[in-house]
């Protein structure tokens, strides 16, 4: 059954729907199933990215009740940092970013280029902070100049992963089925796991019989599966719906590698797949581990050969960047 949203205030930050690209080519290089590639990279605002979806519940709420500074907080690279700074400054808000440096990478690509550049082309106020200590004094700071000065904030946490975020994957749940309803499964990153929780509730929303493949890229799997639990959960309490007991989610912790934000060989590998095959650039953080994920579970017999797969193309290029030096020596590797 269709799904109502039209009681949640909501903004137009995106394009939708997004495309659902089929990619024959990489079907073929895999031998085995049918993939598909659901575009949400694809859209004008911010480089487009999965955060825009969230961003138009999130930034909706915080509108109604009067806010005109966001607050947001994220890794050094962070994708929903940059989104989130590019839809304050088309609706005119002030954007404060409490960004910690929590991924083991350093030098002039990381700290400076990609979506820190980006920050600060969109107007946001960047705070850079060693340790979760600090971006709490410095968070608190923040909220304190800013009543200091009259002004009214909104905090959205990280990866808009709350309540009111997910309903921009419910949202994306009920548009993909609308695209094509003959999937057997969707492979999606799961970090702060709000578009996963989205994703799961929608599917269960619409009744429909595919699988949700969770491909950690930060958490394990089982730290996943419970922060995708208590956000369907939450989500639902929202909407006054039952959440069911999501039997259709498979969560997998296989390609996460030394880290969140940590690259990994696997990881090279399909971004080279996706990139050479279908011309579609993964990043390294979110999409690129999710693919390393579908490439294994092909190769494994765990994606089966018949299965029609549609890939969540989360976005994250503009990250792609921090990883220059990286990715240029993989490229060398190769010659």
């Amino acid at each position: 059954m269709p799904i109502d949203l039209s009681g949640q205030p909501r903004l137009t930050l995106g394009t939708w729907p997004t495309p659902l690209d089929e990619c024959p080519r990489l079907s073929e290089a895999l031998g085995g199933p049918r993939i598909l590639v659901k575009r949400d990279d694809v859209n004008g605002l911010g480089v487009g990215g999965n955060k825009l979806r969230k961003a138009e519940f999130l930034l909706a709420q915080a509108r109604n009740e009067g806010a005109d500074t966001i607050i947001t907080f994220g890794a050094v690279q962070t994708n929903h940092g940059r989104q989130t700074a590019a839809a304050c400054a088309r609706l005119g808000l002030r954007c404060e970013l409490v960004l910690t440096k929590s991924v083991p990478m350093s030098g002039e690509a990381y700290e400076r280029s990609g979506n820190m550049a980006l920050d600060n082309l969109y107007g946001a106020h960047v705070h850079l902070c060693d340790t979760p200590e600090e971006t709490a004094d410095v968070y608190n700071q923040v909220v304190a100049t800013a009543e200091a000065e009259g002004r009214k904030t909104a905090t959205i946490p990280v990866g808009g992963s709350n309540a009111v975020g997910v309903l921009g994957y419910v949202a994306a749940a009920q548009e993909l089925h609308g695209q094509l309803s003959e999937i057997d499964r969707i492979v999606v990153a799961v970090g702060s796991a709000g578009t996963a929780a989205g994703l799961a509730l929608g599917i269960h929303l619409l009744g429909w019989p595919v699988l949700l493949d969770a491909q950690c890229v930060s958490h394990t799997a089982e730290e996943s599966r419970a922060d995708i639990r208590r956000l369907v959960d939450e989500t639902g309490q929202l909407l006054g719906v039952g959440t069911g007991d999501l039997t259709h989610l498979r969560v997998s912790d296989g390609s996460v590698g030394p880290g969140y934000g940590v690259t990994t060989d696997e990881m090279w590998e399909a971004l080279r797949l996706f990139a050479r095959t279908e011309g579609i650039t993964l990043d390294p953080v979110y999409s690129g581990k999710a693919a390393a994920g579908l490439v294994a579970g092909v190769r494994s017999g765990a994606i089966g050969p018949d299965e029609t797969v549609a890939f969540m193309h989360t976005g994250g290029l503009p990250g792609l960047f921090a990883y220059a030096p990286e990715l240029v020596r993989s490229s060398e590797n190769l010659r």
